[in-house]
């Protein structure tokens, strides 16, 4: 209080009248005192130098706490009373948030009389119109609309007191504005369907403590007009007094012209509002699609719906799966509090109830349904309201999205609104992420099914390979390779022969991996027959060309593996259809070409292919490549060109099978910039 008391003398300094400053001090002082003591919250306190005057207002955190109204013979509590008699005018103002008390000071030494000072209003229908006519105020928009309102309906009807009573969006009638001696009533009490026939019927009426609006507002006698639109009733304004049959039809009929004017700018204000809310709804909606829109992982989608409603919708938010048996669960949580994810997960864990999936609506079968232990654990939480909305893409119902807020902390109908809203673009983006994951899945088993099992052992003979498809999450792509034991398999006769391929479809993506297939599958079936290599070509070939318009250009080495006697190395026949030639490094750096090019495959009918043999003695390596190495590109350079290749396999003499493979795969990696868009795949074989 102190503090407060300080900062209005602060902001006064320059002003000379001593006693309306201390008025202002002082006043000052009971409205803080009057915050601590009923509202309980911390305070603000806002002083506005006026052309006339001063007003200061005190903003406290407790907007349903009542304004209490002693009298001025009482020990304690006279704040108010006190503030009625040195203030020109003061009233109340309230919002979802905050309730201000505030009060205005004349800068004159002889301020303007007191409410109980000033001469009786004239009465009946000659009294001068007040907001809008000569000699009255019109109000501007916002809460000083609302204080010039009811300061002028007590001014001219000469009440105890004013309010200005605003209907939300589901009837209730909500404190707007007041001033002198007014009594709230409690939240929830007071409803538009609560009002008299003339409420309902837009005419002003008076009224006794019976009353509806009367009762509520604690008065005992009332005169009141509904601000009555095309699109509804607004709210009420009304004059209260502790004296019975104070007004008279002549006040009603005066109040239900300030109540049309006062209507006229309430309905400007709340068009305004509507605006400003739909842009922000839209803004929202907008956003939140993007960002469902941005990901096709269930999880993250999930997640990520909880964090849209939260906190700008509900204190928390669930997200509800059903399983494969059918069975309803919770598959996200998120609490504004991150400490009470955990109390809140098991929570709803534990309860067997489940939210319903055909229907949108209030839903408290989260608690009462879990365990005494689990609400126990839960504290507070076990008390919340909840709301449910189904969650339902392409027919199908997924489960349910469950938002919650403390109890007594009402859902306003526009965060229903748009949770209901964005219920429906998130089971949308949990539909489409669950079909995205099950085809990924499809894909990859498929993609896996093409690619070797592994890589045999070879009696004197090191083997190592890299395989890098182009494409974000592709496995298969138009390279590959293979390498596999021949002849006869069976146990008594161990593999003395192998084969190896690698090869090239024209193309990327699953057009080229159709054929990749059918040429893996192939070489292997015709080597388990015994069927030459070059033979094994030209049946792949006509294969190749039976698959008409689906048919597609490869490239293929293919070679078989013999160990030489005594381990003296391995000999290889092989056919180059087409591709790059394979490599030999000598142990002294001789880089020389294994092999000479023949016709590719998927081409001409009729070809011959003939073999080329080789072997690999002690140290020796063949390296064998797609033109996704040698074309690997920067700028206006190939990394094959000028025997760029040979050099760089020259400069890995004495490495192993496996070290020659990393060195050629980071130099691939690093010769561009940019990321590789061609296949890349590599065996290397070094005779031990």
């Amino acid at each position: 209080m102190a503090a407060a008391r300080r900062f209005v003398r602060r902001t006064l300094s320059d002003w000379d009248m001593e006693q309306v400053v201390d008025d202002a001090m002082l006043a000052t002082s009971e409205l803080a005192t009057n915050a601590v003591t009923y509202a309980g919250t911390s305070f603000e306190v806002s002083c506005t130098l006026e052309e006339e005057g001063v007003r200061i207002e005190v903003l406290d955190r407790h907007p349903a706490r009542q304004i209490a109204m002693p009298s001025l013979e009482a020990t304690s509590g006279r704040g108010l009373p006190s503030i009625d008699r040195l203030a020109a005018s003061w009233g109340v103002t309230y919002n979802g948030l905050t309730k201000g008390v505030w009060f205005r000071l004349p800068k004159t030494a002889d301020p303007t009389p007191r409410r109980s000072e000033r001469p009786a209003p004239p009465t009946g229908d000659a009294a001068p119109a007040p907001m809008g006519g000569e000699g009255g105020t019109r109000p501007r928009t916002g809460e000083t609309s609302l204080d010039s309102a009811v300061a002028t309906v007590r001014d001219m009807l000469d009440a105890d007191g004013a309010a200005v009573l605003l209907a939300d969006r589901e009837g209730e009638l909500v404190p707007g504005a007041s001033t002198g001696a007014v009594s709230w009533p409690p939240p929830g009490r007071l409803t538009v369907a609560g009002l008299g026939p003339h409420a309902r019927a837009g005419l002003p009426w008076t009224a006794d403590a019976s009353d509806p609006l009367a009762a509520a507002l604690g008065a005992a006698s009332l005169a009141a007009a509904p601000l009555q639109t095309q699109s509804g009733l607004l709210g009420v304004v009304a004059a209260v007094s502790a004296a019975p049959g104070r007004f008279d039809e002549a006040a009603g009929r005066r109040l239900g012209r300030i109540a049309d004017e006062l209507t006229l700018v309430l309905e400007r204000a709340r068009l305004g509002e509507l605006e400003r809310s739909w842009r922000g709804w839209l803004s929202f909606v907008a956003e939140a699609s993007d960002l469902l829109a941005g990901t096709l992982d269930s999880e993250r989608t999930m997640a990520l719906v909880t964090q849209l409603v939260v906190p700008r919708l509900a204190t928390w938010c669930a997200v509800y799966t059903v399983d494969e048996g059918g069975i309803v669960r919770p598959a996200y949580v998120w609490h504004a509090d991150e400490t009470r994810v955990d109390a809140l997960r098991e929570l709803l864990e534990a309860a067997d109830a489940a939210p319903p999936l055909d229907s949108s609506g209030p839903w408290n079968g989260y608690a009462a349904a879990a365990p005494d232990a689990a609400r126990a654990a839960a504290g507070s939480l076990a008390g919340d309201q909840a709301y449910a909305f189904p969650l339902v893409a392409r027919r199908r119902r997924m489960g349910a999205m469950v938002i919650g807020r403390p109890a007594g902390e009402r859902f306003p109908q526009g965060a229903l609104d748009l949770a209901e809203e964005l219920s429906r673009r998130a089971a949308l983006a949990i539909d489409n992420a669950r079909l995205y994951t099950a085809q990924t899945a499809m894909s990859s088993a498929l993609q896996r099914s093409l690619l070797p099992p592994g890589i045999p052992d070879i009696p004197g003979l090191e083997v190592a390979v890299v395989y890098q498809p182009a494409g974000e999450g592709s496995e298969v792509g138009g390279d590959f390779y293979d390498v596999f034991a021949c002849g006869d398999l069976s146990e008594s006769a161990p593999a003395s022969r192998w084969r190896f391929a690698i090869g090239d479809v024209c193309g990327t993506g699953p057009e080229a991996a159709a054929v990749t297939g059918l040429a893996r599958h192939a070489l292997r079936i015709l080597a388990a027959e015994d069927m030459p290599v070059p033979d094994v070509l030209a049946r792949l070939n006509r294969l190749i060309l039976a698959e008409g318009e689906r048919a597609r250009l490869l490239t293929l080495l293919h070679g078989e593996i013999t160990p030489l006697p005594g381990r003296a190395g391995v000999r290889i026949d092989l056919v180059s259809a087409g591709h790059p030639p394979p490599l030999v490094l000598d142990p002294g750096g001789t880089v020389r070409e294994g092999a000479g090019a023949q016709p590719l495959l998927g081409v001409f009918e009729d070809v011959d292919f003939t073999l080329d043999t080789l072997e690999l003695r002690s140290g020796q390596v063949m390296l064998c490549v797609t033109d996704g190495v040698t074309e690997r590109r920067a700028g206006d350079r190939l990394l094959g060109d000028g025997e760029g290749l040979e050099r760089l396999l020259a400069g890995c003499r004495g490495l192993s099978a496996g070290a020659v493979a990393a060195r050629i795969q980071r130099a691939v990696r690093d010769f561009g910039p940019e990321p590789s868009n061609d296949d890349v795949a590599l065996i290397v074989l070094r005779a031990s």
